[in-house]
């Protein structure tokens, strides 16, 4: 079984950065789509970032391009979301997720198993 805890939230300034992590297991490590999606309150969940395990494929979102990278330390069974240029309509609560069943298609709007997540207030 999958299990995905999110963590590494926190308040920072317009401009700033944080760095998400998010504790992965159970997952296939040559055939999973992982990523992380957020949900801002009174809004429509908004995929990310995916990622593919099997050929390291990544597709952002537009919204972050350029701005967000993802990252994965292997001995750690660790993913990380490191995020730049923090822009206030970046803040919700963001969710290291994955792709229950067939991980083809793996992009950002095909998540839909998830952990606890955790918040990302950015202020102007």
């Amino acid at each position: 079984q999958v299990q995905l805890e999110a963590s590494g939230g926190g308040s920072v300034q317009a401009g700033g950065s944080l760095r998400l992590s998010c504790a992965a297991s159970g997952y296939n490590p040559s055939d999973t789509c992982l990523g992380w999606f957020r949900q801002a309150p009174g809004k429509a969940r908004e995929g990310v970032v995916a990622w593919h395990t099997g050929d390291s494929r990544v597709t952002y979102a537009d919204s972050v391009k350029g701005r967000f990278t993802i990252s994965q330390d292997n001995a750690k069974n660790t993913l990380y979301l490191q995020m730049n240029s923090l822009k206030p309509e970046d803040t919700a609560m963001y969710y290291c997720a994955a792709k229950f069943g067939d991980s083809w298609p793996c992009s950002p709007e095909e998540l839909d198993y998830w952990g606890h997540g955790t918040q990302v207030t950015v202020s102007s």
